[in-house]
């Protein structure tokens, strides 16, 4: 058991200990939504570019809402306008989670919700690799062997996924589709983890003095423009608020799955500014097991043996990560109160 002193140093307010549960459970009910809104296809009856692209736009209405909690509508203009230049920088892990959010619907199209998360792992180590080189920080050998387990845990999985598809007629086609989603899945890691990596150098430096909500908004900005591009270039911009793709989103597992996104942008940011990278580690672990249980009764989706080995060798493998992570002294030394206001 935990000690209320423990406990206290991990959460030192009831709203951080909220913000971790509410962070958490939204994490592991978008990938249940996405999987769900298929109804049992392969692919989506709905287009996810302009599902991706309403939901940034709800998120930067509600992060204006928040701000104008304590702030005043002029204020937030003028913030915009005064750190112009850290809106121009959002650009960079705005392009990239607009790639991740976008790639997120296609590996979850070749991968249930346990695996996409199992597979969703490797940033966190991959994080732990960049900071090795942005900051010349060497792993230690506890570091290295959570990362031989987690890389185990997830071999021992792809060989399960693999043994199923060898028993099927199909067996070649499965396994195309298995290197093909692990592609998809390899692309959105290295996007999470460089746009995390930025956006905590904006958060913790170029941005420090500047409003949490305010960021919050040169973020959605920035990732609406992204989705308006990605639009354009596939040619699919007048097409995506056609009444035909407006219609097709009016189903209440889409709308459902895109206020929860919604609300998690907003809980994400929350998230960095009242915790930390070490408990953002454990949230990811319990994502990983609380999706697999979930989606045995609520997608049918069962548990085998080896995604239960699998399970046990990544759980361990990120705890083990998480009670010692690459620290960064630079980042530990800003000041945590992020926002003045403007």
């Amino acid at each position: 058991m935990m000690g209320k002193e423990a406990f206290t140093k991990l959460f030192p307010t009831p709203s951080s200990f909220l913000v971790f549960v509410l962070y958490m459970g939204m994490f592991v009910a978008q990938g249940m939504l996405v999987t769900a809104s298929r109804n049992g296809s392969s692919s989506y009856s709905y287009n996810t570019v302009t599902v991706v692209l309403l939901t940034e736009m709800l998120k930067l209405v509600f992060s204006s809402i928040v701000y104008f909690k304590d702030s005043s509508v002029r204020s937030l203009f003028e913030g915009v306008y005064k750190y112009r230049w850290i809106l121009l920088l959002y650009l960079v892990p705005a392009t990239l989670y607009c790639l991740y959010n976008n790639l997120s619907f296609l590996s979850l199209a070749y991968f249930d919700p346990t695996t996409y998360f199992m597979f969703m792992q490797i940033r966190l180590l991959l994080t732990g690799l960049i900071y090795q080189i942005l900051f010349k920080k060497s792993l230690s050998s506890k570091q290295w062997l959570s990362l031989a387990i987690l890389t185990i845990g997830c071999m021992v999985h792809a060989a399960g996924t693999s043994s199923d598809g060898a028993e099927s007629e199909d067996g070649t086609n499965n396994f195309m589709q298995l290197m093909m989603g692990s592609v998809f899945v390899l692309v959105q890691v290295l996007c999470s983890v460089f746009a995390g990596v930025y956006n905590e150098y904006l958060i913790k430096g170029e941005g420090a003095d500047i409003h949490i909500m305010i960021q919050n908004v040169f973020m959605y900005l920035d990732s609406i423009l992204c989705n308006v591009i990605l639009l354009g270039v596939k040619g699919d911009l007048a097409s995506a608020f056609s009444s035909s793709s407006l219609e097709s989103i009016n189903k209440t597992l889409v709308i459902i799955l895109i206020f929860n996104n919604a609300v998690l942008g907003i809980i994400t940011s929350l998230f960095l500014k009242k915790l930390n990278s070490i408990l953002k580690a454990f949230a990811s672990a319990l994502e990983l097991v609380f999706t697999a249980l979930l989606s045995v009764p609520l997608l049918g989706i069962p548990l085998t043996f080896h995604t239960v080995m699998a399970l046990c060798l990544i759980s361990v493998a990120v705890v083990m990560y998480a009670q010692n992570p690459v620290q960064n002294q630079r980042s530990n030394e800003k000041k945590e109160v992020l926002p003045s206001k403007v």
